[in-house]
C-alpha cells in the first residue's frame, strides 16, 4: 500500500490511540480513586465535600485537619510510592531482559531495609517509640536515604555481575535474588538481635511497608527522585526497545547497552532505596504491574512506561484504601495486601515459563 508523503497509516494511528486512550482511563480511574480514599475511614467526608476542602473552600475545620495531615499526605505517597517501584520494574524487566525482574524479587528492596535499619539503629538517624502509630521517626531523612542508597547499589553490582555472566537465565536470577534477600534479611535479624525491646518493636513494624508513616518532607523527598528517575526513563525509552529486540541488535542499532543498563540500575536502586527508607519492604507492585499493563497495551516502551506509572499509582493506593477499610478501625500495612496479590502473580509466572 502506498502513502502520501506526511501521511499517516491509519491502523498505526489506531494502534496509538488505543494505548493513548488505556493510559488516559487509567488516568482518571486513578483521580476518582484517589478521591475517594481521602474519603473514606474511620470519619466518612462526602466526596464533594473532599474537592473543596482540596480547592481551598473551608466548609469544616475538622475536615480540613483529617484531609490536609493525615489523608492528603498518605493518599500521595501511596500514589508516589506505587509509581517509583512500578516503573523501576518496568525498567529492571527491561534491561535485565528477565521478566521476573523488579526491587523485591531481586533482593534490592531488602538491601535497603538493612541500610535503613542500620542507619536507625546504629547511625542514630531515626527515633524509637513504642506506639503502634509512630514505631519509627526518621530525624536524617537524607542519610537514612543515602544509607539505604548504598546497600541497594551493593545488591544492584551483584545482580550486575550475575547477568554479564553467559546463559544467564531468569532462574538465575531469581535464585540470586532469593540469596540477596536472605543475606539482608539475616544482617536486618543481627541487628536487631543486638536492639533493646523498644527498638526490636518499632523495628519489626517498620519492615512491614506502609504508606502512612511518611510526612511532607518525606513525601517531597520521593516525589522529586521519583519525578527525576522517570524523566531518565522516559528520555531512553528507544534504548530500551532496542535492548527488549536482544543485546546484539541494540548494539547494531547504536546503543550503548553497558552504560544503559549499568545507570538504569542504578536510577532503579535510588527509586527503591528512597521508597524503603520511608515506607519500609512493600513487596510484588514492580513485579505485578507491568505485567498487568503489557496484557493490555504491549511491550512498546513509549507507552508501557506510563501505563505502568498509572497502574502502580492504582494498586497502591486501592491496597492502602483496602487496607484501612478491611479490618476497621484498624488499619493493616499495605505491604501484607501487595504480598497476598503478588505472590500468587509470581506463582503464575513460574509455571508460565518466563514468556513474555
Amino acid at each position: 500500500m502506498h502513502f502520501n508523503d506526511g501521511e499517516i497509516p491509519a491502523d498505526y494511528l489506531g494502534y496509538v490511540r488505543h494505548k493513548s486512550i488505556c493510559i488516559l482511563g487509567g488516568a482518571t480511574l486513578l483521580f476518582f480513586l484517589f478521591i475517594y480514599s481521602i474519603s473514606v475511614g474511620a470519619v466518612s467526608i462526602p466526596p464533594y465535600e473532599v474537592l473543596q476542602t482540596l480547592l481551598g473552600q473551608n466548609i469544616s475545620t475538622k475536615w480540613d485537619a483529617i484531609v490536609w495531615n493525615i489523608r492528603l499526605p498518605q493518599a500521595l505517597t501511596a500514589i508516589v510510592a506505587g509509581v517509583g517501584l512500578s516503573v523501576t520494574g518496568v525498567v529492571m524487566q527491561s534491561i535485565l531482559r528477565n521478566p521476573l525482574g523488579s526491587p523485591f524479587t531481586l533482593g534490592i528492596s531488602n538491601a535497603g531495609a538493612f541500610g535503613a535499619a542500620f542507619s536507625v539503629i546504629v547511625l542514630g538517624t531515626g527515633k524509637m517509640h513504642s506506639t503502634v502509630a509512630d514505631a519509627v521517626t526518621i530525624n536524617n531523612p537524607y542519610l537514612t536515604t543515602m544509607t539505604a542508597f548504598l546497600f541497594c547499589l551493593l545488591a544492584t553490582g551483584v545482580i550486575l555481575v550475575i547477568s554479564r555472566i553467559r546463559g544467564a537465565s531468569p532462574e538465575v536470577m531469581v535464585l540470586a535474588g532469593v540469596a540477596l534477600s536472605s543475606l539482608f534479611t539475616a544482617g536486618t535479624m543481627f541487628l536487631q538481635y543486638f536492639a533493646d525491646d523498644t527498638q526490636l518493636a518499632a523495628v519489626v513494624f517498620w519492615t512491614f511497608g506502609d504508606v502512612g508513616r511518611a510526612n511532607w518532607t518525606e513525601l517531597g523527598i520521593m516525589t522529586g527522585i521519583v519525578l527525576l528517575a522517570i524523566l531518565f526513563f522516559t528520555a531512553n525509552r528507544w534504548n530500551y526497545n532496542a535492548i527488549d529486540a536482544g543485546d546484539e541488535t541494540a548494539k547494531g542499532l547504536g546503543v550503548n547497552v553497558e552504560r544503559i543498563r549499568l545507570i538504569g540500575m542504578v536510577a532503579a536502586a535510588l527509586v527503591s532505596a528512597v521508597v524503603v527508607a520511608f515506607l519500609g519492604v512493600i513487596g510484588f507492585v514492580g513485579l505485578v504491574c507491568p505485567h498487568m499493563v503489557r496484557r493490555i497495551i504491549g511491550d512498546d516502551q513509549r507507552y508501557l512506561i506510563p501505563g505502568s506509572a498509572v497502574m502502580g499509582g492504582i494498586l497502591l493506593l486501592a491496597s492502602d484504601t483496602a487496607a484501612r477499610l478491611v479490618v476497621a478501625p484498624y488499619v493493616l500495612p499495605v505491604a501484607v495486601l501487595t504480598a497476598f496479590m503478588g505472590a500468587p502473580t509470581f506463582i503464575y509466572l513460574l509455571i508460565r515459563g518466563y514468556q513474555r
